[in-house]
């Protein structure tokens, strides 16, 4: 009698038990020399997605580390159109103006759903004035995680577009041609997807390390001539402002640090993407080298300015969950204490523990703040969407000390008004908002308020710099929408915060 049927008979819960049948049974391609090394190598794109058995409905994920110098999404894109896939779920971490060819997709029923943290450009305008039949999740980037967590959002096949891998799967943004850094949201979708598919530009030796994307979560891998021009990361949202407003903007701002009580050895911070938010981190340099100050953290997407920080030795660590230029990608490839992170390390409120928690102080950016302290940075003046969650959200929550940085006019049009077009983070978790003609700090925070007149800094009610900016530029006239819902607003936590409604056309 064989052994396994003497085990059945004797042990009937172990009749699941199968009999051996070979040492290569399980993993085939170890008796082939050749297969062992290649066998998630693909020769194309169309390979990789047959591979994977992606079908009709389902749901492909991207990240954009390369933000408008990506060239994943697009040709991705346009490949499962070619191959006749319909009604697929859309879930990019992020979507830019480089991403307006997916117009043409919608239009044609290749892509019916969207996730993502926010859109801009023809894309974005397309959307406002009722190009989907089905609203865009607009979600932060912990929300995301949050939403792949709960079973909300469920990914098919991730394509991850990296600078360089092995054969195997091992993949970073640090080195290769087009460096991109931080690759914190294509870890987390690697993590989650039922399939991953690597889109690398380049192949090198085994084992490629150190891993961001690591072996055991990659299942295909297609060699492709571009995956990003990296020159393109720091425009936009990420720029370096030399705007004379701005940088006085972002002096009240490093003001406003300073004399805020959290200001000492060891605080934290992160100073976000805008441009004011981005020259204040310069401001501050300043004041910690002259306070003798020094930052136990930086956290969140790193720019060169908290990389030059870091290197003057007023910072002890970078945690980063995106490089927003070329510099702070460099500096990871080689500071051991700038550390990459995941947008689930980051801010995720279901994870155990998160960066964002740790923090002192952040610096956001804003393009309507209302007399409630509403905070919207998806939606323009004239209802279109233009923006992006990001981390807004996530951050404002969990830091001591929530910082809103805009100025009171944007072209004649003014920032503070009696109510946000659309509200993204609620006024409960902002403090205070520096403005070129003022700064105002929320009333649930006194002492705020108290240590700040005490420095002499020029304080102003909310509802003042609303006046002021109404009788600059006169009560605009309100926006026209249509009853259809195009865009849901998630919190970090799932919850619908607002809706976005189709702008009417003139």
């Amino acid at each position: 009698m064989k052994q396994t049927e003497q085990l059945h008979i004797n042990f009937p819960h172990l009749r699941a038990l199968t009999p051996f049948a070979g040492a290569y049974n399980a993993t085939p391609w170890l008796g082939d020399q050749t297969a062992k090394h290649n066998r998630k190598l693909c020769e194309s794109l169309e390979q990789a997605v047959a591979r994977c058995g992606l079908q009709d409905g389902m749901t492909i994920s991207f990240h954009h580390a390369f933000r408008e110098g990506d060239k994943v999404i697009n040709q991705v894109v346009a490949t499962l159109a070619k191959l006749g896939f319909k009604n697929l779920t859309l879930a990019s971490s992020s979507l830019m103006t480089c991403n307006d060819a997916l117009i043409e997709h919608i239009k044609n029923g290749v892509i019916t759903r969207i996730y993502t943290s926010g859109m801009r450009g023809k894309l974005a305008d397309a959307i406002s004035h009722g190009l989907m039949d089905e609203p865009v999740q607009i979600h932060s980037h912990g929300g995301r995680v949050k939403l792949l967590q709960d079973g909300e959002l469920k990914i098919d096949v991730a394509f991850l577009g990296v600078p360089c891998s092995d054969e195997f799967g091992n993949a970073n943004g640090t080195h290769g041609k087009s460096c991109c850094g931080s690759l914190g949201y294509a870890m987390v979708d690697a993590h989650f997807a039922r399939h991953v598919v690597l889109m690398t530009e380049e192949l090198v030796p085994f084992p490629n390390m150190p891993a961001s994307l690591v072996q055991d979560q990659v299942d295909y891998i297609v060699k492709v001539e571009s995956v990003g021009d990296p020159a393109k990361i720091s425009v936009g949202a990420a720029r370096v402002t030399s705007n004379p407003r701005e940088l006085l903007i972002a002096r009240f701002a490093a003001d406003v640090i300073e004399h805020s009580g959290y200001f000492k050895n060891g605080f934290s911070m992160q100073t976000g993407s805008g441009a004011a938010s981005t020259a204040c981190t310069r401001f501050m340099a300043e004041k910690m080298e002259r306070n003798g100050v020094k930052a136990r953290f930086a956290l969140g997407g790193i720019t060169g300015s908290l990389v030059e920080l870091h290197e003057k030795g007023l910072i002890e660590k970078l945690l980063d969950t995106q490089c927003f230029d070329g510099q702070a990608a460099a500096s990871l490839a080689h500071n051991p204490n700038h550390i990459e992170i995941s947008t689930n390390v980051y801010a995720n409120p279901g994870s155990k523990a998160t960066c964002c928690d740790q923090l002192d102080i952040v610096i956001l950016s804003a393009l309507e703040i209302d007399v409630d302290f509403n905070v919207n940075v998806i939606t323009g003046s004239d209802g279109v969407m233009r923006g992006a969650s990001g981390g807004h959200c996530d951050v404002a929550a969990a830091a001591n000390l929530t910082i809103v940085v805009a100025p009171l006019l944007r072209s004649r049009i003014s920032t503070v008004v009696k109510q946000v077009t659309t509200r993204l983070t609620p006024g409960e978790s902002i403090d205070v908002l520096v403005t070129d003609h003022g700064i105002a700090v929320n009333p649930a925070r006194p002492e705020i308020r108290a240590r700040l007149a005490a420095a002499g800094l020029k304080l102003v009610d909310i509802e003042a710099l609303y006046e002021k900016a109404i009788s600059l530029t006169g009560k605009p006239k309100a926006i026209e929408f249509t009853d259809k819902i195009v865009g849901v607003i998630r919190y970090r936590d799932g919850s619908v915060i607002d809706t976005v409604r189709e702008v009417k056309e003139s």
